[in-house]
């Protein structure tokens, strides 16, 4: 990783901050008792005995004895405290359409949703899927499972009837909610036809519930399907919410296995309420009442769990929600969505920073961004070039960047510079946060300081970590607490090196190390070096089968707008720039530029099918990603 000297906050961000130093001296001090103090952050109906049960571990008992209502946390609290008439989503549709839902307007929605799945005959423990756009009835639909305690599912909405049946099967769900259609660039697409295909035998399943969004013609079936505006819509705005013990199963969320079959991360109600709160809130330095929040996630992944539904509700935030695609209906519609709201703090993933930056500066420099005062990065680790660009284009070279590291399976952020604290690195998550032990250790479990490279483990548990795996607990402890058992300790399957000032780099999962004549390089690292080069907008990179290395590294790049392919010299150019930035044995054997790169609907590079275009096999199923055509563009070039 190239690195460059820290960017410290200014002082006016430091005298404003949420947090100091005093925040990890507390939690270095007394960790279970940092934790309760942040649990406290929420309303409790019974106060918790015990912080935390380890006794039967791996899996954690946090808050123990405790009850308390997540819905009642993020939504009726904060209309009982008098800011009913806050705004609590700016919701943004696709097609241009907009609606503004305050904390009262969205506490009787979800009154609504919850007698409604009442009166279909759900109870406490049931099981609901939801598979919806990025509408506020998905967030209602979410709320209101956790008002009565039942545990739902959300499956992306980008993912095929056959991806969804799966999940239905898994979780048991007897209702599912979803949309006659969605808005994908300016088309309306159907999806209750996948629906029913989905639950065409499935026993499960009692009741379709259907938002009506594009005005697509759908099939019915009599007495399993149901309207929304006919159900919800005329239900009684009157709920009163009752109270689960702290670990009530909150959430099913599933997330893909090495074994091809999908994994049901388990998550419960106090533990990770408490963590995303308190995430959210120092993290992003959120100021209620001041800032508007904006994550560009997807409630289909965990992002949108933790930082849309639960954590920004919990802390009574006013965020944005948009329900449509980055370029729709052009690639001002971002920047567009900030100046009208105002936006202030700015979370998405360095996908599609990268995005960005192949459109080119001009775009954003079009905008006034002037209310932006905090950046964050989500998914996977940000290369130094696009963290600058993000700073410097976006953030008006001032804003502090946050750069967080966590999973589905912790459920909340583990890793990440606290802005009025940490002088930020570019590329570097840098340490973990107060309340979370970290460490990078090698394969026989010894602890690495600065300039070590290894595997990023927890030692100690954490109130957002997953509770297991839906239906297979065995599955769970051989996933995660097998590999150093005898430490106790959680392995990510993350790569991370430290600096030689002890700062944290996360380098990608260990699936994403390739052995080149005996050297472990990570494929982040050669990634970086080649988007360092002043005309790459993205790479992807790979490690493919080689006779003589074992492994020889392929990479295909994106070129920025307006910079032109010279052919073999610009090859030459970015093999040299590898070399010079990492080691000549880094160096790519074949590098490939390409117009487009194969990603999933969450903004993911899929590599493993890269893999197979590399070492010239048949690709497997493309059905979840954007634009399965891509590959037709790939093959068409000529690699160097």
């Amino acid at each position: 990783m190239t690195e460059t000297p820290p960017f410290s906050p200014s002082d006016d961000f430091v005298a404003q901050a949420n947090a100091g130093a005093e925040l990890y001296a507390a939690a270095k001090d007394d960790r279970l008792a940092f934790w309760a103090e942040q649990a406290k952050r929420l309303h409790w109906h019974t106060p918790f005995q015990q912080v935390l049960d380890w006794s039967d571990a791996p899996v954690a008992k946090w808050f123990v004895g405790g009850e308390l209502n997540v819905a009642y946390n993020c939504v009726d609290r904060h209309v009982a405290e008098g800011r009913g008439d806050q705004v609590a989503i700016h919701w943004e549709g696709e097609p241009g359409d907009s609606r503004d839902l305050t904390y009262s307007d969205l506490l009787a929605e979800v009154s609504r949703a919850a007698n409604t799945f009442t009166e279909l005959g759900l109870v406490s423990g049931d099981r609901v899927a939801i598979y919806m756009p990025m509408v506020p009835e998905a967030i209602v639909s979410m709320l209101a499972c956790a008002r009565l305690g039942l545990t739902h599912s959300v499956v992306f909405a980008g993912f095929s009837s056959s991806a969804l049946r799966s999940r239905i099967d898994d979780a048991g769900a007897k209702l599912i909610v979803t949309t006659d259609g969605q808005w994908r660039r300016g088309s309306a697409a159907p999806l209750k036809e996948s629906v029913d295909e989905a639950v065409k035998g499935a026993t499960s399943i009692e009741h379709v519930l259907v938002v009506k969004r594009t005005d697509n013609d759908v099939q019915w079936t009599e007495g399993r399907d149901h309207w929304w505006h006919d159900t919800v819509g005329s239900a009684s705005p009157e709920h009163e919410a009752q109270a689960f013990d702290s670990e009530h199963p909150l959430f099913i969320l599933y997330t893909s296995g090495t074994t091809g079959t999908p994994k049901g991360i388990i998550h419960t109600a106090g533990g990770y309420l408490t963590q995303t709160a308190y995430t959210h809130h120092y993290v992003f330095d959120h100021k209620r009442g001041k800032d508007v929040y904006w994550c560009t996630a997807d409630i289909g992944w965990v992002t949108g769990h933790s930082y849309i539904v639960y954590g920004p509700l919990a802390n009574g935030a006013s965020q944005v929600v948009y329900e449509g695609t980055p370029n729709s209906p052009d690639e001002h519609r971002h920047w567009n969505i900030v100046e009208k709201y105002g936006v202030t703090i700015y979370y998405t993933a360095p996908t599609l920073v990268r995005t960005f930056m192949k459109w080119g500066r001009q775009i954003p420099d079009a905008h006034d961004l002037s209310s932006i005062r905090v950046l964050g990065s989500v998914g996977e680790p940000i290369n130094p070039e696009a963290w600058r660009w993000f700073r410097d284009v976006i953030g008006a070279g001032s804003a502090p960047i946050v750069d967080t590291w966590w999973q589905t399976e912790t459920g909340a952020i583990m890793v990440s510079p606290l802005p009025g604290v940490i002088a930020t690195k570019p590329g570097s998550a840098q340490t973990p946060l107060p309340g979370i032990s970290a460490a990078i250790v090698d394969d026989n479990g010894k602890k690495l300081g600065p300039g070590g490279t290894g595997y990023l483990v927890l030692e100690e548990p954490w109130p957002s970590m997953l509770r297991g795996i839906w239906g297979d607990m065995e599955r769970y402890k051989d996933t995660y607490w097998s590999r150093y058992a005898n430490e106790g300790w959680y392995f990510a399957g993350d790569g991370a090196r430290f600096d030689d000032d002890g700062d944290l780099w996360v380098l990608g999962r260990v699936d994403d190390v390739m052995n080149i004549s005996g050297h472990r390089i990570s494929t982040a690292e050669v990634e970086s070096a080649l988007v360092s080069h002043p005309g790459v907008a993205e790479a992807a990179v790979v490690g493919a089968a080689d006779e003589t290395t074992g492994q020889g590294i392929v990479a295909f790049v994106i070129l920025r707008g307006g910079v032109e392919n010279t052919g073999d010299a610009l090859i030459a150019e970015l093999k040299a720039q590898v070399s010079k930035e990492i080691s000549p044995i880094a160096k790519p054997r074949q590098i490939t530029v390409v117009p487009e790169l194969p990603k999933t609907r969450s903004g993911k590079i899929m590599r493993r099918l890269l893999r197979d275009v590399a070492e010239g096999r048949d690709l497997g199923d493309t059905s979840t990603l954007v634009d399965p055509a891509v590959f037709d563009a790939i093959s068409a070039v000529r690699p160097r």
